[in-house]
C-alpha cells in the first residue's frame, strides 16, 4: 500500500458521487462519454486484479468502491441515452 495510491483513489472517488447525481437528475446523456466511463471502469478492474494477485490489502476496497460508482454512472448513462432517443419521461 502506498499513501499516494490512497490519495489518488480518494481524490478520484470524490468526483463520482457528483457525476452520478448529475446523471440521475439530468436524465440526458448529453456531455457524457460512455467510452470514457468504460475505460475508467476497466482501469479500476485492473487495479482490483493487481491488488488480488500481487499486493492484497485494504486499498482494494477503494478500487471496488470507485468501480461500483463508475458502473452506476455507466448504467445511468445508458438509461439517459434511452431517454434521449425516445424523448424525456413526462414530456409530450
Amino acid at each position: 500500500m502506498s499513501i499516494f495510491e490512497v490519495i489518488m483513489l480518494v481524490c478520484f472517488g470524490s468526483a463520482w458521487p457528483t457525476s452520478i447525481y448529475k446523471s440521475y437528475v439530468s436524465k440526458t446523456a448529453k456531455g457524457k462519454s460512455i467510452a470514457f466511463l468504460i475505460i475508467v471502469f476497466v482501469g479500476y478492474i485492473a487495479g482490483i486484479l493487481h491488488k488480488m494477485f500481487y499486493s492484497l490489502d485494504w486499498v482494494v476496497t477503494l478500487y471496488a468502491l470507485n468501480g461500483i460508482m463508475v458502473l452506476v454512472d455507466i448504467v445511468l448513462t445508458f438509461r439517459n441515452m434511452s431517454f434521449d432517443s425516445h424523448g424525456q419521461p413526462g414530456t409530450v
